[in-house]
């Protein structure tokens, strides 16, 4: 049975995500703190978390950033649920390393298809080995092959363009910064010029996009970065 740790310093909100998940089979485990919570991962590993961004004692994306940095999730699937639903609250929930952003109120059908496909999504990454693959709409991406094909056809990227893309497919519809980018593409925390980026965003597109003036796929959202969604 798999478990999942719901973060929320609103106890009905707790008991609310405790029934709906644990009438769909899965083990329910809650904290409400920030504190509670980091205490919670150093005694066992959650097969997901649903996380408040509203705590207490800390905000929940920095809680998100501070696992992320110390992969105290290991790799473990994070859903934010809020009842911040502006768009720039969900870019920074997902740029912030989170899968999934839920908007209270949600409906309980919506929240478990949700964390049923995550899941589901997350098994299939172990049996192919570690998410050696991605499939966005007419995109696929074969990480161990170093192969990309557009609508059934092979393309040539260079490594840089690769491993640019490769960042991007991870969380898709996620917005990835410049910086971020460059420091992927370097290993580095030093990025330089990131007008280099723009280079391979724009190479990218020539290989990628049915009409490189126009994209379809690998989208500029202005002012944050980039986002590569399916089509």
């Amino acid at each position: 049975m798999k478990t999942i740790l719901v973060v929320d310093d609103e106890a009905p909100v707790r008991d609310v995500l405790r029934f709906c998940l644990e009438r769909a089979g899965y083990v329910v485990e809650g904290a409400a703190t920030a504190r509670n919570a980091l205490r919670e991962l150093d005694n066992y590993v959650p097969d997901m978390v649903m996380l408040d961004v509203g705590l207490p004692d800390m905000s929940g994306l920095e809680l998100l950033h501070t696992w992320r940095r110390e992969d105290r999730t290991r790799g473990m699937p994070v859903i934010i649920v809020t009842g911040r639903g502006e768009e720039r609250d969900r870019v920074n929930g997902l740029r912030g390393g989170a899968d999934d952003y839920v908007t209270k109120p949600f409906s309980a059908a919506e929240l478990l298809s949700r964390v049923r496909a995550i899941l589901r999504r997350r098994e299939l990454d172990r049996a192919n080995g570690g998410s050696a693959v991605r499939d966005l709409g007419g995109l696929h991406i074969d990480l161990s092959r170093h192969e990309v094909l557009v609508d059934g056809a092979r393309v040539h990227l260079t490594l840089s363009e690769f491993k640019v893309l490769a960042l991007l497919a991870e969380q898709p519809a996620a917005v990835v910064s410049r910086k971020e980018l460059m420091q992927h593409l370097w290993a580095s925390e030093h990025v330089g010029d990131e007008h280099a980026c723009e280079v391979h965003i724009s190479n990218l597109r020539r290989k990628i996009e049915r009409d490189a003036s126009s994209p379809e796929r690998l989208l500029t959202v202005r002012g944050l970065g980039y986002k590569l969604v399916p089509v």
